[in-house]
Formats: C-alpha cells, sequence, structure tokens
C-alpha cells in the first residue's frame, strides 16, 4: 500500500482522527506539524478537524560520521534527548555532540523564526494537542517532539502519522495518550518508500500550509 503523496495521506489521517473527534475524544484540538514534511499531512488534518496549525521545529543529532545515522533529536529550546544504545555501540559521548547539537539548536530557531514570522507560538495549556508527522521509522523526533509538548501542560497528547513502523509505535505509546497509525508494515525499511511522492518539502512549502491554515474560516 502507497500514499499518492502527503496531502492524500492527510486526508485519509484527517478521516481517521475526524472519526476520533465525533466520539467526543479529541475536545479542543490543536494541531502541530514537524516540518517540514509533516507539514502537508498536518494541512489537511487541522482543515478536516477545525483546528488551528503550528509547527513545532524538531531536529535529529547525527553521528559525527555519518548526519544521517541518528542519536538522538533535540525540540525547541529543550535539552537533547539522546539514544544511550546508539551512543555506546558508536563508542560516542554526549560532551562529543556538543558542536552539533548547538548547530541543531540554531537551525531550530531560524525555522521557527521564518515559519512563524513573529507569531508567538501556540497556547497548548489544556487542549488536545495532535502532534503530525509524515512517517515514523525510529520514533526518536517524535518521542523528542511529545516530550516538548507535555511540558506545556496540555489536555491531551495524541501523536498522528500515516505510516509507521512497528518498533516505533511500541516506543511511544508511553509518551502520549493515543498513537493514531493508519498502516503499521511489518516490513517497514523507511518512511520514504510508503509514498508514491516523497520529493522532501522547501520552507515556502510549510509556509504555504500555515498560511492556508491561519486564512481559512473557522
Amino acid at each position: 500500500m502507497q500514499f499518492r503523496d502527503r496531502r492524500q495521506a492527510g486526508r485519509e489521517l484527517a478521516e481517521r482522527l475526524r472519526t476520533l473527534q465525533e466520539k467526543g475524544t479529541l475536545p479542543h484540538p490543536v494541531v502541530l506539524a514537524l516540518p517540514r514534511g509533516g507539514a502537508a499531512v498536518a494541512r489537511e488534518v487541522a482543515h478536516v478537524l477545525d483546528a488551528p496549525l503550528d509547527v513545532l521545529v524538531v531536529r535529529k543529532i547525527g553521528a559525527p560520521f555519518q548526519e544521517e545515522l541518528g542519536v538522538g533529536a533535540i525540540a525547541g529550546d529543550d535539552p537533547p534527548l539522546f539514544d544511550e544504545r546508539a551512543l555506546d555501540r558508536l563508542g560516542l559521548s554526549e560532551a562529543a555532540l556538543a558542536g552539533t547539537v548547538e548547530r541543531e539548536q540554531e537551525e531550530i530557531r531560524r525555522r521557527e523564526q521564518r515559519y512563524r514570522r513573529g507569531r508567538p507560538a501556540l497556547d497548548l495549556r489544556g487542549r488536545t494537542v495532535i502532534v503530525v508527522d509524515d512517517g515514523l521509522a525510529t520514533g526518536a523526533t517524535a518521542r523528542a517532539a511529545l516530550r516538548r509538548v507535555r511540558r506545556e501542560s496540555p489536555g491531551r497528547v495524541v501523536l498522528a502519522v500515516p505510516v509507521c513502523s512497528p518498533e516505533a509505535v511500541e516506543l511511544l505509546r508511553g509518551e502520549a495518550d493515543d498513537v493514531v497509525c493508519l498502516h503499521r508494515p511489518e516490513q517497514f525499511m523507511a518512511v520514504g518508500l510508503w509514498y508514491e511522492n516523497f520529493d522532501q518539502l522547501t520552507d515556502d512549502e510549510v509556509l504555504d500550509a500555515l498560511h492556508a491554515s491561519h486564512t481559512t474560516p473557522g
């Protein structure tokens, strides 16, 4: 099973969430996208649920010798969340990654300034916060995001994605009040394999998604 693109995946995810909303389990929702990829999915969710949309910028912390190999993640101005087993396996220390963490924090600040354009972050206190991404592989960045959200005293936290690995779901069950995942293929491999079109989104496309949400009545 493949989604055509992130917007189609978002529409299907939104229908699942609307069913929950109609049952009364998603009161006063706020949708937070994990950009960039999650923004296109979250746009559809926010539209169907008639909920405000914002971003939560999370960055992977990559190994120095291979940036794509994640050893942790960081959200907002929170302390980094490391995968201790990965650090031990690779012979790395948190101190050795201080430079990488600093660069990722700078990128988080840059993106937040660009995406929000002076707007304050949404107030999450007492709200049902729906954290949306385009998929979950290891779950490391989502875990950092969920812990960040918990610090803001929400009423309920839901993680919602179109596709996820079974391992990621198990990792995150204890971090969210509910995990909504449309497809959990046993042979997961990578998020992009479950989309026909998985082009990387640009900052402008993230801004378009946020602008559409802020200008839609309701």
